[in-house]
């Protein structure tokens, strides 16, 4: 029968929640011998990655072919060896696709294996991508420092991959990493423009729909749709509560359908008024509808980071968010009502979920 497994990554490890029904569910962990994890994947083979940062230890990859029950690591090649004034200081992102385990790393960089995480090479840089100039100074850097915070491989090519670079822009290769565009028309920014006005954007979380020409945007100052592949942007902001925010789930099969968390913009970057909500639009961004049934009313301060939510691919799809004070909620009727699955983890900065044999 199949299982879900949800990958939550924390602070202090990864941990594993499992279920054959999506409602009684069992926690492992922590696992990763406690290594903070700021991303964790399965690939088709059922392998567990995850990507782990550590101020004392480094970074590192964590691999795992059953479930979670034995662990390697590797960080071969996982540097920056030779490129002049850069220094890995963190892995933050994973991606499969075409055979290749692929790493986004800070500072800004992609590195990929093509021997399931044993050895890794560097990819590129983005050597000539506008702003690539300024945003590996630390004084240009944004809270957090993630470099190189999601990696999105195309299906229909190895060659082309989609990549965002913190507090700066999304970028698409067609080449395999040579040359980088930047895919940030209409969207706007409430601080200076940098010297390349194509550039300069702080994208949280892109969240591509069943309709390959439909994306949706969660950045800093707002919520965009794309209808155009993700080139183009129209902003969708109206309704919601805040502007800001970071995680975002598109809806398995309705291309119309989208959720958001919206957060206060301040520097407490929490649910407003202090009550548990996510909110979901079914026309594309024209309305959204504030959905809490489930979810703490009252004295909820709580955020959840750009990974912190995800949805499954099964036909009665699940979609689940995990928060900064350490909870887990999960909805099996689009987001109508909503479950709590675990408390009292660690800070949560990444949810990912797969089903397996």
């Amino acid at each position: 029968m199949p299982k879900t497994v949800l990958l939550v990554g924390t602070r202090k490890g990864l941990f594993l929640l499992e279920s054959d029904d999506r409602r009684d569910w069992n926690l492992r962990g922590p696992l990763c011998e406690s290594w903070p994890i700021y991303n964790a994947i399965i690939d088709e083979s059922g392998t567990i990655y995850a990507a782990a940062a550590s101020e004392w230890l480094g970074s590192s990859v964590w691999r795992s072919s059953d479930l979670g029950e034995t662990w390697t690591q590797s960080s071969e090649g996982l540097n920056y060896e030779g490129v002049d004034g850069l220094k890995l200081n963190k892995i933050s992102s994973l991606a499969t696709g075409h055979g290749k385990l692929y790493v986004g790393a800070e500072s800004v960089g992609l590195f990929e294996s093509t021997d399931e995480g044993k050895t890794f090479s560097l990819v590129s840089t983005l050597d000539g991508a506008p702003g690539r100039e300024v945003w590996n100074d630390p004084a240009m850097q944004p809270p957090g420092h993630l470099g190189l915070s999601a990696i999105l491989p195309y299906p229909d090519s190895p060659d082309h991959i989609r990549v965002i670079v913190q507090g700066n822009s999304t970028f698409d290769t067609n080449d395999g990493g040579k040359t980088w565009e930047p895919r940030n028309k209409g969207l706007r920014r409430d601080w200076p423009p940098p010297p390349n006005e194509e550039v300069g954007f702080c994208v949280h979380k892109l969240a591509p729909s069943p309709d390959p020409e439909r994306w949706y945007q969660q950045n800093h100052v707002g919520m965009w749709r794309s209808d155009d592949g993700g080139t183009s942007w129209t902003e969708i902001t109206e309704g919601l509560p805040s502007e800001f925010g970071f995680a975002a789930a598109a809806h398995p099969q309705d291309r119309d359908t989208f959720y958001c968390i919206p957060l206060d913009p301040g520097h407490g970057r929490t649910m407003p008024d202090g009550q548990a909500a996510v909110w979901r639009t079914r026309d594309a961004g024209s309305s959204w509808q504030k959905l809490t049934n489930g979810l703490p009313d009252r004295d909820a301060y709580v955020g959840v980071l750009r990974d912190g939510m995800v949805r499954d691919d099964q036909d009665d799809f699940g979609l689940y968010f995990g928060t900064s004070t350490g909870q887990i909620f999960a909805s099996l009727d689009e987001g109508d009502s909503w479950t709590e699955l675990s408390d009292y983890l660690p800070p949560i900065q990444s949810v990912r979920v797969a089903t397996v044999a």
